[in-house]
């Protein structure tokens, strides 16, 4: 009978002996196993694939690269973590994608394929505050109805944050990043501290995954590696001081992040391995580190590994973890941690005890949220009407707003939300002092409202009082 041979796969390490015999029996394992295939998300000209790591590391046990590939065409895209954008895709064609893992003994064989996916042509539409250009039209006048910005149809995603103090960042279909608006404290990333009113390449880098907008300050990941840039008093910047940086310094050497939100002055962010890290001001305990310590470099958020998403408001954060749990700590004082008390809290706790929550977006001093069933939630602060509940009444629990369960993607700005339905629909609400509604006046309205009648809205972003729309061509 065949000998069996041990193997430790998370050190790649053989026995000389165990090497020999397994090579004479033609079980060598070399190359990585297959990747778990995710979900293929279309773009324009584009694809985003998700995926995990194979459980067979091979030998050695180091994955150096991921490989994306379409059918039909073959196209191909890079990465060292999951997501990985595949471009240079044909609008209007169906795509599936497997992906492959390579090592220093070679690529392994292919995953699954993915779902199919069909690109198509994406606008960039803008509308709201815009004294400082964050609109991207190429000036400074509010508008209170969605303008495009510029004809291209390559946009893919889109950036700003509640607390992105009047600017905005997209990512086109090749993985460039383009910033515009503010730029005083160097946050646009240019090596200046100038402010443009419309859209600005950063670099020549390419591979741009996730783009979060701080208070004057920015963080970003490329190919797995955090990149910040901007205002850093509070060490917000992540890289172990206090200097302001008016183009992109990396944090650290690791290319394993995978997700960043920004606070006021604070950042968070995800690894691939599902653990949470935390840097910035840390006043109220929103690091959820167990104290109100400042940190100017990551500090992990307690050992667990199931993290999933996370929002950052003005000074808290909330986050849903892969069983569907949802935790929220940091400023409490309007109740937007949502767990029905005024207290800040220093490290995370479970919001009820729900396991179906989906998605979760922080405003200033509120939240909006959609669990698995299409509903939609609301708590914290709601003196603009900004928790869409038809009053001015701040909630400390999740609220629904309305019966309805047709609600898909949320996003939320200081004090107005807006949301896209599953018919690609687009409603508003809260504050409307700028026009941020979208609705062309400058309402208050406590309730959602309809933007236009269109049924092609795609993603959406806020930043403080502005909103940027990606919608189909």
């Amino acid at each position: 009978m065949p000998v069996s041979y041990p193997y430790t796969q998370y050190t790649g390490i053989w026995s000389l002996a165990g090497q020999a015999n397994a090579k004479a029996l033609g079980t060598w394992p070399g190359a990585p196993g297959a990747p778990t295939i995710g979900t293929a998300t279309a773009g324009t000209q584009s694809a985003s694939i998700t995926f995990t790591a194979p459980t067979n590391l091979g030998v050695p046990a180091t994955i150096t690269g991921y490989t994306a590939t379409s059918s039909p065409g073959g196209i191909t895209g890079t990465g060292t973590a999951s997501p990985i954008l595949v471009s240079g895709l044909s609008n209007g064609t169906a795509y599936t994608f497997t992906v492959t893992a390579s090592n220093a003994s070679g690529t392994g064989p292919a995953s699954a394929a993915s779902n199919s996916v069909t690109p198509s042509g994406n606008q960039l539409w803008t509308w709201g505050y815009n004294a400082t250009g964050a609109l991207g039209l190429g000036n400074t006048t509010y508008y209170s109805s969605p303008k495009q910005v510029g004809a291209l149809t390559n946009w893919n995603i889109i950036y700003a944050g509640s607390q992105g103090y009047d600017r905005t960042n997209a990512i086109k279909t090749d993985g460039t990043l383009w910033v515009w608006g503010i730029g005083s404290s160097g946050q646009l990333g240019l090596g200046n501290t100038t402010s443009y009113s419309s859209p600005k390449q950063l670099g020549a880098l390419t591979n741009w995954l996730s783009v979060a907008s701080g208070f004057y300050f920015t963080v970003a990941i490329n190919n797995g590696n955090l990149y910040a840039w901007g205002s850093n008093a509070q060490g917000q910047l992540g890289l172990g001081n206090t200097s302001n940086y008016n183009s992109p310094k990396q944090v650290g050497a690791l290319s394993t992040w995978s997700k960043t939100v920004a606070g006021q002055r604070f950042a968070i962010a995800i690894k691939t391995d599902g653990t949470l890290w935390s840097w910035g001001d840390n006043n109220v305990g929103q690091l959820g580190i167990g104290n109100t310590t400042y940190y100017s470099s990551p500090k992990q958020i307690g050992a667990l590994t199931n993290w999933s998403k996370i929002t950052a408001g003005g000074n808290f954060c909330s986050a849903i973890k892969t069983d569907g749990t949802l935790w929220a700590w940091g400023g409490n004082s309007n109740g937007q941690l949502g767990d029905g008390t005024p207290n800040n809290r220093s490290s995370p706790v479970q919001i009820g005890g729900l396991t179906n929550w989906a998605q979760i977006s922080g405003g200033n001093r509120f939240c909006i949220a959609v669990k698995t069933d299409g509903t939609l939630w609301s708590w914290g602060q709601n003196n603009q009407g900004q928790l869409g509940l038809g009053n001015i009444t701040d909630y400390s629990s999740p609220k629904q707003i309305g019966a309805l369960t047709a609600w898909s993607l949320i996003t939320a700005a200081t004090s107005s939300a807006m949301s896209i339905k599953t018919d690609g629909t687009l409603w508003s609400w809260g504050s409307g002092q700028y026009g941020q509604n979208g609705l062309n006046n400058t309402t208050t309205y406590s309730s959602p409202k309809q933007i236009g009648a269109l049924t092609t809205w795609r993603s959406i972003a806020a930043g403080r009082d502005q909103y940027a729309a990606i919608k189909g061509a």
